[in-house]
């Protein structure tokens, strides 16, 4: 494909992408208002977000299977309209089961469109190539990211939080439509097996575990009787899924991934970048808006240096890994700075210095651009043809996964700490712990000094506790991305294994090994034209 006709066929897919980013980002500045409004709690304003990336987490190595079998295009318009569905009527919720229900479904929806664009360019684009068409895939996210916030938080202010569902239906509408026009694939007709059995269990055991994770400290002890049934009924639900690929003609997650070590490597680092990712963006917004005691549209705006951060290093990253075909290098910086990044906000409190907190927001949204686009683009460069689409979505979703344990796992510790800093210093004081009412999350905004003072500062010391809890995760993934083993990115779209057809002016990349027996041709200027046995 040309440049032009690539461009005109992202354009499509980039859009969908925007309004899936878009879905789990446009309510973060709106949920204060949302669970007040709902009369919603703490574990709801959680779930709110988590049912989203749950749903996510469980349908993208389905979706991504399912494009290994299916047209892709009507694959990713089927996603679209059924994220189309959700929000609207999520948009009517009045009630936080009735919202967490469509969240469910929206997530079905934005799992789709996570995997397939990931799928679709793999299709198109050789991995040589992809590196500077990431580049365009990081700069939306970035802009679904800040878009999200800015746009939810004005909604919420100026009208109702209920136009943050609405707002990206009319993007989905046009998707679709450009997607009918522009993507252009080849079909490849072959015989169907579904595995129903791995996508029920796979999702039953991640089911159980999130659940734990999310309320586990809050709504039953640890050691508990809910404990040992759900954790245990998940390992369970999840060996069953071990046992069902292993015999399955088309596995949901192939076995025989874990047999490559880039592909292993490159998961568990996603699950360890999901978790600091989708753990520190989630409550940025509420430590804006409730220990900082901003609007919603403000908080928005003090997000911008992290988003500026990935959009600026998904870009370099992905111009400079297309001229080099080098990679590993700029996963390891990017844990690097997610690292840094990290432990820095673990120093926050209400009233930090806005530079002292630009800074980490920064470090952290750079290290994200450079680590989370590259490892599946490692994965890629290394799997067969064939098995693109379930590969690429089995890293986004361990990097779904992540973000799922990662919002449950820290927002059940924000809960904690918040309280813990809260009674004491309420006890500090001499005030009572019934000044801030009864049930739910209290509005900060509302509360009388030197209640809203101490409840501001709470919420700072436990963010920051947050960010403290989220730091070893991005560790990991740095040690993990110092035993990648760097391969040089193929300038093809064909699979690792099939013979290439080499023509002057179009070399293989550096490196790439020439299978034997592979017959290169070279076109010389005069006449004849000479055949070179490999």
């Amino acid at each position: 494909m040309t440049h032009r006709q690539i461009m005109e066929a992202l354009s499509g897919l980039l859009l969908g992408m925007f309004v899936a980013i878009l879905s789990s980002t446009v309510v973060s500045n709106a949920l204060p208002t949302i669970v007040a409004d709902l009369h919603g709690s703490e574990s709801g304003y959680t779930w709110v977000v988590v049912a989203s990336l749950l749903a996510t987490t469980i349908s993208t190595p389905v979706w991504g299977k399912l494009s290994d079998l299916f047209d892709k295009k009507v694959l990713v318009q089927s996603a679209l309209v059924l994220f189309v569905v959700a929000s609207a009527v999520a948009g009517l919720s009045q009630s936080m089961g009735m919202l967490i229900a469509m969240r469910v479904v929206q997530g079905l929806g934005a799992g789709g469109l996570t995997a397939l664009a990931q799928v679709i360019m793999a299709s198109m684009i050789a991995p040589r190539e992809r590196g500077r068409y990431s580049g365009y895939l990081g700069a939306t996210f970035a802009l679904g990211t800040v878009g999200g916030p800015l746009v939810g938080g004005a909604l919420t202010e100026h009208l109702s939080w209920h136009w943050c569902f609405f707002v990206g239906v009319p993007f989905a509408v046009l998707a679709f439509f450009v997607l009918g026009r522009t993507l252009d694939l080849p079909t490849v007709k072959r015989e169907v097996h579904i595995d129903y059995a791995g996508a029920l269990l796979l999702a039953g055991g991640v089911s159980a575990l999130l659940v734990w994770v999310s309320l586990a400290g809050q709504q039953f002890d640890w050691a508990s009787w809910q404990t040992a049934a759900l954790v245990g009924g998940g390992i369970a639900l999840l060996g069953l899924t071990v046992l069902v690929e292993s015999r399955a003609v088309e596995p949901i997650i192939p076995l025989r991934f874990f047999r490559e070590p880039t592909v292993v490597l490159s998961a568990v680092a996603s699950l360890f970048v999901g978790i600091a990712m989708f753990g520190g963006t989630v409550f940025l917004s509420q430590y804006f808006q409730s220990a900082r005691l901003q609007s919603p549209t403000t908080a928005g705006l003090s997000t911008l240096p992290m988003i500026l951060g990935l959009t600026l290093a998904s870009t370099v990253a992905g111009r400079s890994i297309t001229r080099t075909g080098r990679w590993k290098g700029w996963i390891v910086a990017g844990g690097v700075l997610l690292s840094a990044g990290l432990a820095l906000m673990t120093t926050i409190a209400a009233d930090t210095a806005y530079v002292l907190v630009a800074v980490p927001m920064f470090l952290l949204g750079a290290g994200v651009g450079m680590m989370m686009q590259n490892l599946v683009l490692a994965v890629q460069n290394v799997v067969a043809r064939e098995d693109l689409g379930a590969a690429s979505s089995f890293i986004a979703f361990t990097r779904t996964l992540g973000g799922a344990i990662g919002v449950s796992a820290l927002g059940a510790v924000l809960a904690h700490r918040v309280g813990t800093h809260l009674l004491a210093g309420l006890r500090s004081a001499g005030i009572e712990a019934s000044a801030l009412g009864g049930g739910g999350v209290p509005n900060v905004h509302t509360l009388p000094e030197p209640v809203r003072g101490i409840v501001a500062a709470a919420y700072g010391a436990g963010v920051a506790d947050v960010f403290l809890a989220a730091t070893p995760f991005a560790v990991l993934a740095l040690v993990i991305a110092f035993f990648f083993r760097e391969t040089s990115l193929r300038s093809s779209t064909e699979t690792p294994t099939a013979t290439p057809e080499v023509t002057a002016g179009i070399p293989a990349p550096a490196g790439a090994p020439r299978p034997r027996g592979a017959r290169v041709r070279v076109r010389s200027r005069g006449r004849g034209r000479a055949g070179v046995r490999g």
